[in-house]
């Protein structure tokens, strides 16, 4: 229970189909340094908002603390992909390492013998058996893209129930129940960048200081200089601090060498990528190349493309179209249709 309207609500609907429902909420920094926002979610606020939804369904609710667990799983990936030259996506590591493990492991705890969380997906079990991760009904707020680590030990556990339904279907559940959050406004920036500024918090938490450098061309001209590759993303536009006459776009970051090189907006184009840690949820590669659509970030829409798996953990991934700023340390996610084969992150 994040304190949202989502969790809340699939809380109050789990408890009005009669199951024993106990609350948890994470706590992910340490409260005791008075900070009264942490980010756009998980404020103290927020775990208050929580433990009165809990009182108001009549359910136990508890706290857990999960600072370190956080911090080695999201924080020190988000900083070290970004040190890197890469572009971190740590919603996928809270969702899979944290809210789909840790908090798998403290519900046995209590005896629960299921995990509901209000993400917006489904899941449900074939004939033969396995079980199948599908996006949430509601196209506008499906988060299936983010839960592709899942197992299936970990789907058996899983319940979405908010999943079937739209965001609207869930305030005006809210409202009826009669929940005080059920106008509260969803959370849009990283929970751990209050001020949605990625670089600083890189400057402020990197075991290192990050050393500036130079941007190029792709002729190896130079062009200018910044004071971290961590500042930059594959795609990004604004913010370059050049003067030229045509729209150049960050088409490469070595961070090794300190090097970000920009270029124009076609030289984006890609049509193949490699991806590591894939993970299948039906627990088993597919024996041969799979066609499916696949997705290269979040808010980008899936395309038709060649799924290759090797027998190294890795795949490769050949679109029928080129794509646009395919950038390494994002994931991607593989669909059929509704359902979500797998993923990777790309390399």
């Amino acid at each position: 229970m994040s304190g949202g309207v989502d969790s809340s609500v699939a809380a109050a609907l789990l408890a009005a189909e009669g199951h024993d429902v106990i609350g948890l909420s994470m706590q992910l920094y340490d409260q005791t340094r008075g900070d009264v926002r942490f980010g756009s979610c998980c404020t103290i606020d927020d775990l208050y908002d929580a433990r009165r939804v809990a009182s108001a369904l009549g359910i136990p609710h508890y706290i857990v603390n999960l600072e370190r667990q956080f911090g080695e799983h999201v924080l020190s990936n988000f900083v070290g992909e970004y040190t890197s030259g890469r572009t971190p996506i740590p919603c996928v590591h809270c969702n899979g390492d944290l809210k789909f493990a840790e908090l798998a492991d403290r519900a046995r705890g209590f005896g629960a013998v299921a995990v509901a969380t209000g993400h917006y997906a489904r899941v449900d079990r074939h004939a033969s058996g396995r079980y199948r991760l599908l996006r949430g009904l509601d196209p506008s707020k499906d988060q299936s893209y983010f839960l592709f680590t899942l197992s299936q030990d970990q789907l058996a556990q899983a319940q979405f129930p908010v999943g079937a339904l739209t965001k609207d279907d869930v305030r005006t559940t809210a409202r009826r129940l009669g929940l005080r959050v059920a106008e509260k406004p969803d959370s849009q920036e990283l929970c751990f960048v209050a001020s949605g500024d990625h670089a600083a918090f890189v400057d402020r938490n990197a075991p290192e200081p990050v050393g500036a450098g130079v941007i190029t061309d792709r002729d190896g001209r130079l062009l200018g200089r910044h004071e971290g590759t961590h500042h930059f993303t594959i795609g990004q536009r604004k913010g370059l601090g050049l003067s030229a006459g045509v729209p150049l776009y960050v088409v490469d970051i070595d961070a090794a060498d300190r090097l970000v090189i920009v270029g124009p907006r076609e030289a984006l184009d890609r049509t193949t990528l490699t991806a590591s840690q894939i993970n299948w949820i039906s627990g088993e590669a597919p024996s041969a190349p799979v066609k499916a659509t696949a997705r290269i970030r979040y808010r980008h829409r899936e395309a038709p493309a060649t799924i290759t798996p090797f027998d190294t953990g890795q795949a490769r991934v050949e679109f029928d179209e080129p794509q646009a700023a395919i950038a390494p340390g994002q994931a991607v996610v593989f669909y059929e249709g509704d359902e979500i084969l797998g993923g990777g992150w790309i390399d």
